[in-house]
């Protein structure tokens, strides 16, 4: 199984003006990251001419397919039944950008054939790391060991 996976898709940009532009993106998941999901943009797409990537949680893309979600930089909602809207939020603007919604789904799902739901903490040894960094007492109530 993979722990890395991408997927090269097609975006439409929505300019300021309501048109939409064709735009190739990429999609990335990393089981060393399990909570989040990445899509990078061509230089040709940002302002600076710089290739751009976006992480946000892999939890907030699932929820915006059926919903609107996100309140911060990242927003996501569905747009009739074939698309769905992404709505970036940067120091130098917003950027609007429309998905089909069966990419972004089959997108998500290889990410959980990756890493299932709920699994995301398994290997990572994230609370007894934790407790080894703040010095605390393990999850078992005993004391953590020391570097």
């Amino acid at each position: 199984m993979a722990d890395k996976l991408e997927q090269p898709a097609r975006a439409r940009l929505i300019t300021p003006e309501g048109r939409e532009r064709a735009l190739p993106v990429t999609l990335r998941y990393a089981s060393g990251d399990p909570l989040a999901v990445q899509i990078t943009f061509p230089s040709e797409a940002s302002l600076d001419g710089a290739e751009v990537t976006w992480i946000f949680a892999r939890r907030l893309l699932e929820e915006g397919l059926r919903a609107p979600a996100g309140s911060g930089d990242v927003q996501i909602w569905p747009c009739g039944r074939a698309r769905a809207v992404l709505e970036f939020h940067a120091s130098r603007g917003v950027a609007l950008v429309q998905f089909d919604r069966a990419v972004l789904r089959r997108f998500l799902a290889r990410t959980y054939a990756v890493v299932e739901a709920g699994r995301e903490g398994e290997g990572l040894g994230l609370d007894r790391g934790l407790a080894r960094l703040l010095g605390g007492a393990g999850c078992d109530g005993s004391p953590s060991e020391k570097y």
